[in-house]
């Protein structure tokens, strides 16, 4: 049977679609590049096999860090601005056994803080949301894609004219798993409506304008003089985090902000924007991807 094979190869996990007369048909996961024992290829091989065994598929289309230097070939990246047309003249090709594999081009920029700055794999999720939503090839308009390393993008009739990296996930990942703060997880069942009373809290700091270096020690103060559970904790962090992160980028009122990614990471952004009077809207991230990897077919 005729099929293709569509993907997102990020730094912690690979997520595979199987496509059949243009819909999705069948998924598949696998190790992220940061986390690979052997190749590409054969991490590749491995996750396809049960596909593989019904026949070869005509293309394999990835994005994400696949194309970085630590991936399988490294594909420069493409600058900003950058519409559809110079991102998929970027992109590179391999192959798998005789399939053909394109590897889609990251984007680079100079971030509004002055640095360089470089996405991959968020690119693609961006023109997918361009090629679904008319609304976004004309006029300004600001995306955020909450993840590991937090973007927000301007798109500018229909371009992508530039984009700020967030530190945050990771960050949080490392204060709550390797400070002292935390000392990872709480001991015994997790308390979720602590967890968001620590998020609402943290939120609360941020907005008041709180010192961030000042405001981190909380998360254990907290738990030593006020009884606070390591579950309170941990959203204290998460709340304070964001909330900074959407300070920094956010002006109050006036805009909407679209969202990409996971829908629970997207609900507190959400929640820490309307707290400075911005609307938001949800993308689909598995949707804006799809979207983004069929461009490469219409352009074919």
């Amino acid at each position: 049977m005729s099929y293709r094979i569509v993907g997102d190869w990020g730094t912690s996990r690979l997520r595979l679609f199987r496509i059949e007369h243009g819909a999705v048909v069948a998924r598949a996961e696998g190790a992220g590049i940061g986390a690979l024992d052997g190749t590409p290829e054969a991490a590749l091989r491995d996750a396809i096999a049960p596909w593989r065994a019904e026949g070869a598929a005509e293309s394999i289309a990835l994005c994400g860090m696949v194309g970085s230097r630590n991936g399988w070939i490294e594909v420069p990246y493409a600058g900003c601005p950058a519409d559809v047309a110079g991102w998929l003249a970027g992109a590179g090709q391999v192959a798998l056994d005789g399939v053909p594999v394109t590897i889609m081009a990251g984007l680079a920029c100079t971030a509004p803080s002055g640095g360089p700055d470089v996405m991959r794999g968020e690119e693609t999720q961006l023109f997918g949301a361009i090629a679904r939503d008319p609304a976004l090839r004309v006029g300004r308009h600001r995306l955020a894609l909450p993840g590991t390393h937090s973007k927000w993008a301007t798109i500018e009739d229909g371009r992508i004219t530039g984009f700020q990296t967030f530190f945050t996930g990771e960050l949080f990942a490392l204060l709550r798993d390797r400070s002292t703060l935390l000392r990872a997880a709480s001991q015994g069942d997790a308390d979720p409506a602590a967890e968001q009373a620590g998020f609402a809290h943290g939120l609360a700091r941020a907005n008041d304008g709180a010192m961030m270096l000042g405001a981190l020690f909380e998360a254990r103060s907290a738990q030593l003089i006020d009884g606070r559970s390591p579950d309170w904790a941990a959203g204290y962090l998460s709340g304070l985090l964001i909330g900074r992160e959407v300070a920094e980028v956010a002006s109050a009122g006036g805009e909407t902000i679209g969202l990409i990614g996971d829908p629970a990471l997207c609900a507190r952004y959400a929640r820490a924007l309307v707290a400075r009077g911005i609307d938001t809207k949800l993308l689909d991230g598995d949707a804006c991807a799809l979207a983004g990897l069929a461009l490469l077919e219409t352009d074919r």
